[in-house]
Formats: structure tokens, sequence, C-alpha cells
């Protein structure tokens, strides 16, 4: 097999953690087996530790974002970094990220005469609603990243869901499946190691556990696992869940689960770094729950696999392309209650977990050197394709980073006119409405009964009329961005 120099992108590597990180690294650790060489090329962060990996990691000036979203925001220019990967011999691009990686990849390409290989990950059209509120910001973004996409010579999807939700934010050209691997090796633990490495974590035995790993997030079906799990506890079905992962809707979730006083059944390790250790916990568990209408690809769920053990996964998800129900996973209906059944009886039966887990283990189960093999045979065909300029041209480079960058100023300028022009009527009705809280309490204190209620029920109302100011303005507001 042919030795090429592949240079690999992506916004997020080690430490931050998170399912396209965790790709990255597997590609360019295969990329040396396979006799290749590989250079990460990723923003800057300041508790990176790039000097334990046996190939280079570049990194080029990026934005502390992480309270906002969890990751550092690159900034794509570094003519430093690019006479580095010129000296190196750079051969291909493989950007796994179409937003600042990509639009670096683009101006790259520029210097290094080399194709770009893009691979999508992840449903971004979601992201992007989550991220940027207001209509025409997002659809701007959305543009620019479609516009990234198009531009690289051969575009990769993890699943054929992850291509169909391509295709539906306005990507038109070609593409192939390419799927992740798993980097875990095919068994599971014996309980001593298991002990061993989470020994510390008590739970009882006999008691079903089940295991959740992923970011902590509203969109990976979390809530539906809490009302479930609800639903099995009020049956009188003891249980453990176990969550692995962090993110932005942690703290929301933690006080879901008192809500829903599951605080006791349920156990939040934080995220996981070591190998041997997440392992552990999927060779400890019974079941892997994985309701995920988001991801594209489901790692995780052959991670699962690799430890024996099945998945129950939503019908139609992306994550459940490929799973034979009942004897490779288990495909429920989007609903609580579907979940709390299945769980209930498979309690009962835990036999049956087991030989599904077993059947995963056979049918879903592919290591990421069979995968990143598939992927550097590609690299050569694609690298000969483009010396031979069977590629179609494609003009520009970082001109739509900069036209998004622009829409945004307009839209905050605009939002900035506008909020001048309403600041002084919102202070008038926040004013009247905080008028109108103190008179109730006034009242209420001069002797009205049951004032305490009288009062909650005030402030109540008091705050409803703030919020409803609020959205009313924001909703306003929302034209312009």
């Amino acid at each position: 097999m042919a030795s090429h120099k592949i240079c690999l992108m992506n916004d997020s590597f080690p430490p931050i953690i998170d399912g396209v990180a965790n790709a990255v690294l597997n590609y360019a650790e295969n990329i040396n087996m396979l006799g290749g060489s590989a250079a990460v090329v990723t923003p800057k962060h300041p508790e990176a530790e790039d000097e334990r990996y046996p190939f280079p990691v570049l990194r080029y000036p990026s934005i502390d974002m992480r309270k906002r979203f969890g990751y550092m925001a690159g900034y794509p220019f570094s003519p430093e970094l690019s006479r580095r990967l010129q000296d190196w011999g750079a051969e291909l691009i493989h950007s796994h990220c179409p937003i600042a990686s990509t639009a670096f990849a683009r101006e790259l390409r520029n210097v290094l005469k080399v194709p770009i290989v893009f691979t999508y990950h992840t449903k971004f059209d979601i992201d992007i609603a989550r991220a940027v509120r207001g209509k025409i910001l997002q659809d701007s973004a959305l543009k620019m990243l479609v516009k990234n996409i198009s531009a690289c010579d051969e575009v990769w999807v993890v699943s054929r869901g992850a291509g169909e939700n391509l295709r539906s934010i306005g990507y038109e050209g070609d593409y192939t499946v390419m799927e992740n691997g798993v980097d875990l090796p095919l068994g599971r633990l014996e309980r001593s190691r298991i002990d061993e490495l989470i020994g510390g974590t008590t739970i009882p035995e006999g008691l079903p556990v089940f295991l959740f790993v992923g970011r902590l997030m509203w969109y990976k079906g979390i809530d539906l696992i809490l009302k479930a799990l609800a639903m099995l506890a009020a049956r009188g079905q003891d249980f453990r869940m176990v969550f692995i992962g962090d993110g932005a809707d942690s703290s929301e979730i933690l006080q879901r689960v008192s809500e829903l006083t599951l605080d006791g059944r349920c156990i939040f390790t934080g995220a996981i770094c070591a190998r041997d250790e997440l392992r552990a916990w999927y060779s400890r568990a019974d079941l892997f729950l994985f309701p995920s209408t988001f991801d594209t690809n489901g790692l995780v769920v052959r991670e699962a696999a690799a430890c024996s053990l099945a998945s129950v996964l939503i019908e139609g998800s992306c994550a459940a392309e490929g799973v034979a129900n009942g004897e490779t996973g288990f495909i429920i209906k989007n609903d609580a209650a579907a979940l709390s059944e299945l769980l209930a009886s498979l309690c009962q039966t835990p036999d049956t977990m087991r030989r599904v887990g077993d059947g995963a283990a056979s049918g879903l189960y592919i290591s990421w050197h069979d995968t990143v093999a598939r992927a550097y045979e590609r690299y050569g065909a694609v690298i000969e394709k483009y010396r031979r300029g069977e590629y179609p041209e494609h003009s520009g480079s970082l001109e739509d980073f900069f036209d998004f960058q622009g829409d945004i100023m307009d839209g905050l300028s605009r939002a900035g006119r506008f909020g001048k022009n309403v600041a002084a009527d919102l202070s008038a009705r926040t004013a009247e409405v905080h008028d109108d809280i103190k008179a109730k309490g006034e009242a209420i204190r001069i002797g009205i009964k049951g004032h305490g209620k009288a009062i909650r029920c005030a402030v109540k109302d008091g705050r409803d009329k703030l919020r409803d100011t609020r959205d009313e303005l924001w909703s306003k507001m929302s034209r312009y961005l």
C-alpha cells in the first residue's frame, strides 16, 4: 500500500472530547499504522498536551467559546501553519467539520495544490438552530456551511441518514457512505477487571444497570430516558442508570432527575477519557439506552456492541441503521411509555438482553482499523484523480466566511438600532409591572388574610408579565437576526 501524507482537520480535538474528535484521533493513529503519515490541524486549546501523540498536532488561532458552546472557535488564518504543511508535504486534506476547518482547508488547497475530502458527521442544522437565534443568521450559517461542503473535491457521510440530512439543508452534490469504526477491542471485560477499574461506584448486585454515553444535551433523547425510568420506578422496579458524559444541559438534567425523584437511581460520572474505564462501564451494564434522533451514526452503539451490550434505539433514527430488532438491538417508537414497557419486560428476562448483546457483537462491530483502511485506499484514488485534473475547479476560499461574519455584524447593527427605539418603552412597561407588584404587596401587608399565597400569586403574575414583555421584544428583534 502506497504511503501518503494526510492532513486531518477538525474544530475539536482532545482535550475537547466528542464523537468527531474521537474519529479524527483514530484516523490519525490508524493512518500511521497503515504505513502513511498523519498530521492533525485544529484550533488552539490552553490545556492541550499534544506532545503525547505519535503524530504532529498543529494548532491555529482560536477564540474561547467553551462557556457558551463547549468549544474553542477556530479563526482560520495562519500563514505560518500553511508553510509548515507545505514543507511537510501534505498530499490530501481531510476535513471533519464544515465551518472553520473547511474554510481553512479551502485556503490551504490554494497553497498546497492538494484535494479536500470532507466527512459529514453531525446534523449541523440542529446545532446551528441551537447556537444561532434568528432565522436570517441561521439561513446565512447554513448557506456558508453548504458552500464550504460543495467546494470540497469529495464528500463522505457516516450513514445514509446523514446523507439525507445533508441533502435537506441544500447540498446537491454526490457523496459516499464511509462509516466510522470502534477503537474498543471485541469482547466483554472480566468481572475482576471491571471491579478494578470502576469499583469505587457501589451498585447493588442483581439490579439491572442501564447506560448512556454521550454529551448531556436534551436533544440526545435524555428527557425520554428520564420519563421512562420514572414510569419504571412507579412499577416498583429498582435499577441503576449510569450517565457518562458532560454537556451544556447537564445542570437542567440533574434538576429534572431530582424532580422525578430518581436521584438514588441515577449515577453521573462526568466525561470519561480513559478507554479502559469506558470499556468497563460498557461491560458492567445490562442494556445501553440511546434514544437519540440527532446522531448521524451512533458510534457509541458500536462501542457497546464491542462489549456484547445491546442498545435500545428509536425507529427510523440514523443510530438504528442496520440494527435488527430483537437480534442485534431493540427498536422502539419515539415514546417514553414504549421505552418503559420494554425495560420492564427485559428486567424480567435478562437472558434476552444477553442474547441480543451477543448478536450486536457479531453483527454490528467494525474496527477503526478496517474503517480507516477502506478510507486510506480511497485517499490514493482521490489523490490520483486530483493530479489528473478530473475534479472541477473551485473558486474562492474564505469569502463565504467573511460573508457570514458580515451578516452577523449587519444583524447585530439592526438589532442595536431597533433596541434603542424600544428601550424606553421596555423600561416604562417594566416599571409599570413592578409598581403593580408593589401595590399588591402593600395591600396584602396591611391585613389581607392568606397573604403568603397572595404574595406568591402577585409575584408570579408580575414575572409572567415580564417574561411576556421580554418574549415580545425578542420576537421583534428576531426579524433583524
